[in-house]
């Protein structure tokens, strides 16, 4: 790998054709920029020209000032999509992608800060956005102090023709070969469709567990926000998509034996075992107790081989991803921490990678790794032992939503009693949720907590009802509560857009 004035030579976008796809923009029109403001360091990649000024406006504009101006801008008509796009690709183009964790959470927690902006009430709409414009501010300026890592042009000799694009992007990245895979991608976003592109990313993104889940997350952040902002950004995004995929340490993956790429490899040929008609199976709720309790003492490749085993059975899809959030749920409950929070949003992503996936393939093969790679969280959070999800006592009576939020963040066993009895007792999950995501816009601090409260309200709704409460009550360890001070960045927020 070359560098160029102190900067890795990897990856560039030219602008790519394609559909573009539906977003939520608020009211039209960009303010003029001169073409001296536009000029860009011919060292590092260059965006589209319509979004190319906003990102400079990001890179360039002081943490101290940063949201002001975007207020500015955005009272003179910049739109809420303008701002969204700016945001990825200034993180894109600036933060360095390994990890795929750390200060590149900046790019990771965009989709998660767009979906708590449109579960959010007006009053809040923007402040999920401007929290995560200040967050990338925090973490370029980690990325300078670490090296200043920018994204490079693409070298444009070594990308393939479409019609060869997909097979050598499968062989460079089987090879965890870094430059071939950048022309690679390159030439697949120019020549071929979105959809194959996102099947062959999530493939990927779940063939190892390295990063403790990051790889599959950013492929369905990075998936979903170039739904809203448009697939005519995608190179650059893909480009470091791809780059982060291919992180590992040591010797090359392909010529070695690590445990983790042992699942992926398994999963592989036991996919193959599946019967043809696994999705059409029968909702059995008593079964998803059962392969949770495999879940708490398995190991990777027995958990595999149980839901090869249940859904050769004629058991339903449903009942072992309800087994799994639940398991994640409890996890953290047990354990609460990074790598406990982190099997819950890994298994959002591998959902919601599962659901959105053309290939019934690739639909099988994440399924088994989900259930593979909940055991390694596990494992590695030491969350083996403790409370059962499905078994806690609620707290007695039925408390007001109010009592169920001061209790979160003080005593987390006590703020999941009374979610649960709150739930059970006929509250509104839709209350709950709403309430939820209102904590984390005036109180959240971390990308963290807006991956997980983001993931969370939307599993919620994708959970069967049997275990949906106990899921969400499980999950209140992680939540922020009434007690907590808002954000400093709350007010700054409300004066610059007041």
């Amino acid at each position: 790998m070359k560098y160029s004035q102190g900067r890795r030579r990897f990856l560039r976008s030219t602008g790519t054709a394609g559909a573009f796809l539906a977003g939520a923009g608020l009211v039209p029109g960009l303010p003029a920029v001169g073409a001296e403001e536009a000029q860009v360091d011919p060292a590092s990649v260059r965006f589209r020209p319509e979004i190319e000024p906003l990102v400079r406006l990001l890179e360039e504009t002081s943490r101290e000032r940063l949201l002001e101006e975007v207020a500015g801008r955005i009272k003179k008509g910049t739109t809420y999509r303008e701002v969204l796009t700016a945001l990825l690709l200034a993180g894109v183009r600036n933060i360095q992608p390994r990890p795929v964790g750390f200060k590149f959470h900046a790019v990771l927690v965009v989709n998660s800060a767009h979906l708590a902006s449109q579960n959010s009430p007006d009053a809040d709409r923007w402040l999920p956005i401007f929290w995560a414009l200040d967050y990338f501010k925090g973490s370029q300026a980690r990325d300078v102090q670490e090296g200043d890592w920018t994204m490079a042009p693409v070298v444009e000799g070594a990308v393939p023709e479409a019609g060869k694009a997909r097979e050598e992007f499968v062989a460079a990245m089987d090879g965890w070969d870094e430059e071939r895979t950048d022309a690679a991608i390159a030439g697949l976003v120019r020549g071929v469709g979105a959809q194959e592109v996102f099947d062959l990313m999530c493939r990927y993104g779940a063939r190892d567990f390295r990063d403790i889940g990051h790889k599959a997350i950013y492929v369905a952040n990075s998936w979903r926000t170039l739904q809203n902002i448009g697939w005519q950004h995608a190179e650059p995004v893909l480009r470091s998509l791809a780059y982060a995929l291919l992180e590992y340490h040591g010797g090359n993956p392909a010529e070695g034996d690590e445990e983790a790429d042992r699942p992926g490899r398994y999963n592989l040929e036991a996919l193959k075992k599946i019967r043809g008609d696994w999705q059409g199976g029968v909702i059995l709720p008593e079964v998803s107790g059962q392969f949770l309790a495999v879940l708490r003492q398995a190991t990777w490749k027995e958990a595999s081989d149980e839901v090869v085993k249940l859904l050769n059975d004629g058991v339903a899809p449903q009942v072992l991803w309800d087994a799994m959030f639940s398991h994640a749920a409890e996890m953290l409950m047990r354990k609460p921490g990074i790598i406990s929070l982190h099997a819950s949003t890994t298994t959002n992503a591998l959902h919601y990678a599962h659901r959105h996936t053309f290939r019934d393939e690739t639909r099988r093969f994440l399924l088994l790794q989900n259930a593979a790679f909940l055991t390694m969280f596990r494992d590695r959070g030491g969350a083996r032992k403790g409370i059962l999800i499905d078994q806690f006592d609620a707290a007695d009576g039925i408390p007001e939503l109010g009592e169920v939020f001061a209790e979160v963040g003080k005593n987390r066993e006590a703020a999941a009693q009374k979610a649960l009895a709150y739930l059970d007792g006929g509250g509104s999950v839709e209350e709950f949720l709403n309430t939820a995501q209102r904590m984390i816009s005036l109180k959240g601090t971390d990308s963290h907590d807006y991956k997980f409260s983001s993931a969370i309200i939307e599993d919620s709704r994708m959970l069967s009802p049997t275990v949906r409460n106990r899921y969400l009550a499980g999950c209140t360890a992680w939540l922020e509560g009434s007690a907590q001070k808002d954000s400093p960045l709350v007010k700054r927020t409300r004066a610059a857009l007041g």
